[in-house]
């Protein structure tokens, strides 16, 4: 047998112990040097490696090798520790081959171990590390569960101001300060007010130990998402949240501070005391802090007065005020109007009062009593005296605007501490606000004239072209007796103020080819000229598809569209119909575009796709939409900044106890070429200079001011809405009923109001807006629009009549024959065609197409808008105002369901 396959020499006798003496004296002695076979066993080998091998490192690598292989073989090796019944073997231990090495207290990495094992941990270490984590945070908890304190209501009560700053940085305001809170005990709190809250908020109070352990998980995983974080949602939570008045912060801190003193409340305090503190401590809006506070804001009594039906009312205000109160809350959100919360308001207490009689916290008779009542009504709202005048609006649209960019809730700005820098310019405020007190003062009586001069409401907005800042608004009155702030929220039809949107879609997008389908490429389009592109202006113009069909509602009634005053224009370039604002015009011409493509135009030059009319009838097209002056203001400012959009805004930067916590960021969009914002503003300035235009009024000496007047079918509101290069301003009047809570208020009609047949634009609005513009443009640098490029081809359409002869026809018939006295009559331009304008380069042969409004140009003599030319517009006098104003003629209230044949204001 060969030398490498002798077995190893065993122990005689003597079991374990034997073999441990064996190995301990083999390990003793130093071996001799070994050649071939003998010296290829690693267990022959020096461990610490004093002798080598014959044959170097990397024989000495391949005898270990083999020497490892034989020892699985084998189940033991030459030193160390003998096989035995468990087949350890020998091999070194931890050390590896060689011997055992010095073991480790924390054997990690694993040692003896190779390639991913190395890096799994035992069980014994993962098992150790569990219960080290536990021990952790059971050490953590007792010692924050000792550390917080029981919330104490009456320091909860404490507040700070918050203060509002003017542009210039002086102070405008200091709100709050004081909380409207006032602490009582829970005797004198009704049973019923604390049923309503169980029912609606949390039902297993009386019962469970106040903590929801999925609710706060539920909380942190939408903070950690980066959503709007909730407290827990049982009562005793909430009432810890409400306790951090002065720590609003949605932090994890704050959220595991918050757990630890819900489970204290929870252990130390009894149900009847933490009902007594939720109430006390939470928030029902008008700035009232606790149940008496509300009770008193609402209903004008004390808490232990309040009805089950008030009850019910309170506990559903708690889901939110802005929301629930009937009084609406449009400062924070357009949509909290007094209609919609009282909607919400009565649907939720109906609910409060149904689960009270789940609970047995009611009786069915009780509640079948109170639902046969009715809702009961909360007192109207009353703002603070401090908030007088044109502030209260400045604050509340400060306010809003500030909220609307942040996560801060209207709960945790009320908590007081912020310095808010509006964009507001204290002399432009006062300025506008004197230019309304001026005409009404003058114009409106209602004592002499109380069935058309009374709820006659007035609005306007400042909108800073190169910033998109509001400078100033007019928001009503007085903020605390009228609350809507009409420069925000008014609901009043913008009439022909919306035209400009029309014709910077045809100038951008182009209107389609008849002969094509409705969705044509921007190729199979044409861009207009408003100086070449000739419509008709008949009054009651037939109004047609863009391929010639006629338009027809579901009900098969065609649509007649009529001008204001009953003018007739006949063909007319699309400059001259905007100066004197006729309806046929443009209603078809927004057909033609195509009325999705006009609502595009309006929104990208700022105004809110939820403020426009969502129907496709023709009249859409001349303004039967609802956008706020500050909208408005901000849309034509975009033209005025040659097509660069800026939203509205009215904060600069809010600090919290001198720490930076918002700061505006400027975002400009294009949302029209320079030329197409160039052209409709040089149009828009031709309504105000031109003799004929019913902006004429607005002229400011000295100054270039672009403007449009609108008046509405049934002339319930009238706007002028113009700007100079540096400011754009809209003004809207209209009359309404004051009483918000009037549930049947209506627009009413303005004939003979102010001593005037009819209100138009281009009477009370301009003259506000020139009184005003003129004042706030005092003192500052002339500045001028810049010149615009020619754009667009012309366009023969919406029924006009058919275009003259080609040029060669023309000098032919000129060279055979001379003009009748009556034809030169008709051919003759009523107004200037070389007056400069950007598209006005006509030839001789082309004054078809920049000839007159008005002109008839083929009609016959003795038809309106024919004979000599000139508008026969019965309401062109200064004192009748708007010389032919944009109208909603047969639109309003369709709403998309087309008109009365013919129908009109």
């Amino acid at each position: 047998m060969s030398e490498h396959r002798r077995k190893p020499p065993q122990a005689a006798s003597g079991g374990r112990a034997a073999a441990r003496r064996a190995a301990q004296q083999s390990s003793g002695r130093r071996a001799a040097p070994l050649h071939g076979a003998a010296a290829e066993s690693p267990s022959d080998s020096d461990p610490h490696g004093e002798e080598r091998p014959y044959g170097g490192r990397a024989e000495a690598r391949r005898a270990a090798q083999r020497g490892s292989r034989r020892r699985v073989d084998s189940g033991g090796g030459g030193g160390g520790r003998g096989g035995g019944r468990r087949g350890t073997g020998g091999g070194g231990g931890h050390d590896g081959p060689g011997g055992p090495g010095k073991k480790r207290f924390i054997d990690y990495p694993r040692f003896g171990k190779h390639g991913w094992r190395r890096w799994l941990p035992s069980w014994r270490l993962t098992t150790s590390l569990c219960f080290g984590f536990l021990g952790t945070m059971m050490i953590g908890a007792f010692t924050a569960y000792a550390m917080v304190e029981v919330p104490d209501p009456q320091k909860a009560a404490e507040a700070q101001n918050n203060v509002y700053y003017w542009a210039d940085g002086s102070q405008m305001v200091a709100t709050g300060g004081e909380t409207n809170r006032q602490i009582i005990s829970i005797g004198q709190i009704p049973n019923h007010m604390e049923q309503a809250v169980v029912s609606a908020e949390n039902k297993t109070f009386w019962k469970d130990s106040g903590v929801d352990p999925r609710g706060i998980l539920r909380a942190a995983l939408k903070m950690a998402q980066g959503g709007n974080t909730q407290g827990g949602s049982t009562i005793t939570q909430q009432y810890v949240k409400n306790a951090h008045l002065g720590d609003q912060s949605q932090t994890f801190s704050r959220k595991f501070k918050e757990l630890f003193i819900s489970i204290k409340v929870g252990a130390d305090m009894d149900k009847e005391e933490i009902m007594a503190g939720y109430l006390n401590t939470s928030f029902y809006g008008r700035n009232a802090y606790g149940i008496q506070a509300a009770a008193r804001a609402y209903y004008d009594v004390d808490a232990e007065k309040l009805t089950p039906s008030q009850s019910a009312f309170l506990a559903a205000v708690l889901k939110g005020a802005t929301y629930y109160d009937p009084a609406g809350s449009v400062e924070n959100d357009p949509a909290a109007t007094p209609a919609a919360n009282l909607k919400r308001a009565t649907e939720r207490w109906r609910w409060i009062l149904d689960e009270m009689v789940k609970d047995g916290g009611l009786s069915g008779a009780e509640r079948d009593k109170y639902v046969a009542e009715g809702f009961p009504t909360p007192k109207p709202l009353k703002k603070s005296a401090q908030l007088s005048g044109q502030t209260g609006y400045l604050v509340s649209l400060a306010k809003a605007n500030f909220l609307s960019k942040t996560k801060l809730s209207e709960r945790e700005l009320a908590a007081g501490g912020y310095q808010i820098h509006t964009t507001f310019k204290k002399d432009l405020v006062h300025k506008l606000t004197k230019a309304v007190d001026k005409v009404r003062k003058e114009n409106i009586d209602a004592k002499k004239r109380p069935e058309t001069d009374t709820h006659v409401q007035f609005g306007g907005a400042s909108v800073d072209v190169k910033t998109g800042a509001i400078a100033a608004v007019y928001g009503g009155e007085d903020a605390t007796t009228h609350f809507t702030n009409n420069a925000d929220v008014t609901g009043a039809q913008v009439g022909s103020t919306f035209k400009p949107f029309v014709l910077a879609a045809a100038m951008r997008d182009g209107v389609r080819d008849p002969k094509l389908g409705a969705e044509q490429s921007a190729s199979e389009r044409t861009i207009i000229d408003p100086d070449k592109t000739i419509y008709n202006g008949k009054n009651k113009l037939k109004i047609k598809r863009y391929n010639g069909e006629v338009w027809q509602n579901e009900e098969g009634k065609e649509w007649l569209q009529v001008n204001d005053g009953d003018q007739s224009y006949k063909n007319i370039n699309l400059r001259e119909a905007m100066i004197v604002s006729a309806n046929s015009p443009f209603v078809q011409l927004g057909m033609d575009i195509g009325i999705p493509q006009v609502r595009e135009a309006a929104v990208d030059a700022g105004l809110l796709e939820k403020s426009l009319d969502p129907g496709n009838v023709p009249s859409f097209s001349i303004g039967i939409s609802t956008p706020s002056a500050i909208r408005m203001a901000g849309s034509y400012a975009t033209f005025a900044a040659s097509g660069q959009q800026r939203d509205p805004y009215s904060v600069t930067k809010v600090l919290q106890d001198g720490k930076l916590i918002y700061s505006h960021k400027e975002q400009v969009r294009g949302a029209f070429p320079a030329a197409v914002a160039d052209n409709v503003t040089d149009i828009l300035k031709d309504v105000v200079e031109d003799e004929d235009g019913t902006g004429k009024n607005a002229r400011i000496p000295g100054r270039e001011v672009a403007g449009k007047t609108g008046t509405t079918d049934g002339n319930k509101s009238a706007w002028f809405v113009g700007y100079t290069p540096d400011l754009a301003t809209a003004i809207d009047m209209y009359r309404l009923d004051d009483d918000e809570n009037n549930k049947n208020r209506a627009f009413l009609e303005m004939f003979g109001t102010g001593g005037q047949e009819k209100i138009h634009g281009s009477s009370f609005p301009s003259e506000i807006w020139q009184l005003y513009m003129a004042d706030a443009v005092k003192g500052t640098p002339v500045t001028t629009f810049p010149e615009p490029e020619q754009i667009g081809e012309a366009v023969w359409g919406g029924g006009a009549s058919s275009p003259p002869p080609s040029p060669t026809e023309k000098e032919s018939e000129s060279a055979t024959s001379s003009p009748s006295k009556e034809e030169e009559e008709e051919e003759k331009p009523t107004k200037d065609v070389d007056k400069p304008s950007p598209s006005n380069s006509c030839k001789e042969w082309e004054q078809w197409s920049c000839g007159p409004p008005g002109s008839d140009n083929g009609g016959n003599p003795g038809e309106p808008g024919g004979g000599d030319g000139k508008p026969t517009n019965s309401e062109s006098s200064p004192s009748d105002g708007e010389n032919g104003s944009g109208d909603n003629d047969g639109g309003e209230g369709d709403n998309g369901s087309g008109s009365v044949l013919g129908s009109r204001g």
